[in-house]
């Protein structure tokens, strides 16, 4: 059994990559508040996702919007 399947087009991948970057750095611009720690979180999962290429929530929904 494969845990780490490819559900996600490249574009989408690149796209969430790039929305992680501005995200990340969040508590370090901004202070450690609650706000800026959630958005580095996001962007935590984000940058899973774009190296990953896997989507949880896609998979939990049967979503891919990879070509075939």
């Amino acid at each position: 059994m494969k845990i780490i399947i490819t559900n996600q087009n490249n574009a989408e991948r690149i796209t969430r990559f790039f929305i992680s970057l501005f995200l990340l750095p969040s508590p370090l611009i901004f202070g450690y508040e609650t706000f800026p720690i959630i958005q580095s979180v996001v962007g935590g999962i984000l940058l899973f996702n774009a190296l990953s290429g896997m989507c949880t929530i896609y998979r939990l929904f049967g979503a891919n919007t990879c070509a075939k």
